[in-house]
């Protein structure tokens, strides 16, 4: 099933430079491209390899346009972002195949007599929905998902097989939770008394507005007394964890395997590379992005870009580094004493 190059840009936006009755069926990268795919360039770099591509269509910056043109012979879609172009494309053409659960509750399900199940919602088998929750219109809840008491799923939210989803916990529409994930389990919440440790019950839920992804065996604490929020538009990838009480920004993005410790407050539309790491307590403003592997020990309070790890090395000069860096104080009341008797020497007299 494809679409002409006229109706796409009718519903997407972009300028075509060429036939709009041309027919493509899907998006294929520069070098798979053939006569029925339309591609896209997005790194400067590549505009030798898309010049030569194969496509039936390009989605193509004006910047790169004229270098473009000269050689290719395809229809071109100007856009000023062709990356987000893409991938509004590309949703375009997973519609027009994908397989939509059907309206029902799976006769092996397990609904609660008082749970409120909008009759447009999918209930797959053996999902469980206890007392009190409440699934949106189209809200898609897969094949041995959990929702807790008093949960509620969204309009358009879609639950994959096996999430798990705690007692009065939220989530806005059109959000997408993928399998493993769990959200709502107990924070890592304890009292010390004579080296014995006590429990402290974790009352709050997990709060989470509009449009957000979550990754696969994800998991985000409730809040001890408060919630942990998780504002609009927040993705988050596989293997993450989101400790209680944290609250993290409308927009914001974290690759696989991020830590983040509980009550951190973290602003919008952050990104955080894999596995960086961020302590508790700490305050992050909006617009800040952590490399991968960094660890947040402390808040943070101006925009910009942050780097905190050691340069990866063979490990004899890793450790030889590592015996310097142990002795930086001492190397450094040596200089002093050196700088002192230097400037004694040369003292005029």
């Amino acid at each position: 099933m494809g679409t002409r190059l006229g109706e796409l840009v009718e519903r997407l936006g972009g300028q075509l430079e060429g036939d709009p009755q041309l027919e493509v069926a899907g998006i294929a990268p520069l070098s798979d491209a053939g006569a029925s795919h339309i591609s896209f360039l997005s790194n400067s770099k590549l505009r030798a390899q898309a010049a030569a591509s194969g496509a039936a269509a390009l989605i193509v910056a004006p910047r790169d346009d004229e270098f473009v043109r000269a050689s290719y012979q395809g229809a071109r879609i100007l856009s000023p972002n062709p990356y987000a172009y893409f991938a509004r494309a590309a949703q375009y053409f997973a519609a027009l195949t994908a397989i939509v659960p059907a309206p029902g509750i799976d006769p092996s399900a397990s609904v609660a007599a008082d749970a409120q199940v909008d009759p447009s919602a999918h209930v797959g088998p053996h999902a469980t929905i206890e007392s009190g929750a409440v699934i949106g219109a189209g809200a898609v809840i897969g094949a041995g998902c959990f929702v807790g008491r008093d949960a509620a799923i969204g309009p358009g939210t879609e639950l994959l097989a096996n999430v798990t989803f705690h007692a009065r916990c939220r989530i806005g529409a059109r959000g997408i939770i993928h399998s493993g994930a769990v959200i709502g389990t107990d924070g890592f919440g304890f009292a010390n008394e004579g080296g014995v440790y006590i429990k402290i019950p974790q009352t709050g839920r997990v709060l989470m507005g509009d449009d957000v992804d979550i990754g696969a065996n994800t998991t985000i604490d409730r809040g001890a007394l408060a919630d942990t929020v998780i504002e609009d538009g927040v993705k988050l990838d596989n293997q993450i964890q989101i400790g209680h009480n944290c609250r993290i920004g409308a927009h914001t993005a974290m690759a696989g395997c991020v830590g983040v410790a509980g009550s951190a407050v973290i602003g919008k539309y952050c990104t955080f590379g894999g596995a960086a790491m961020v302590l508790g307590h700490l305050t992050i403003v909006d617009h800040v992005h952590i490399s991968s592997g960094s660890m947040v020990s402390r808040s943070i309070h101006e925009a910009g870009q942050y780097t905190g790890f050691y340069p990866l090395a063979k490990n004899a000069e890793w450790e030889k580094s590592a015996a310097i860096v142990r002795n930086l104080d001492a190397m450094r009341d040596k200089i002093r004493a050196l700088e002192k008797t230097i400037k004694t020497l040369t003292k005029p007299i």
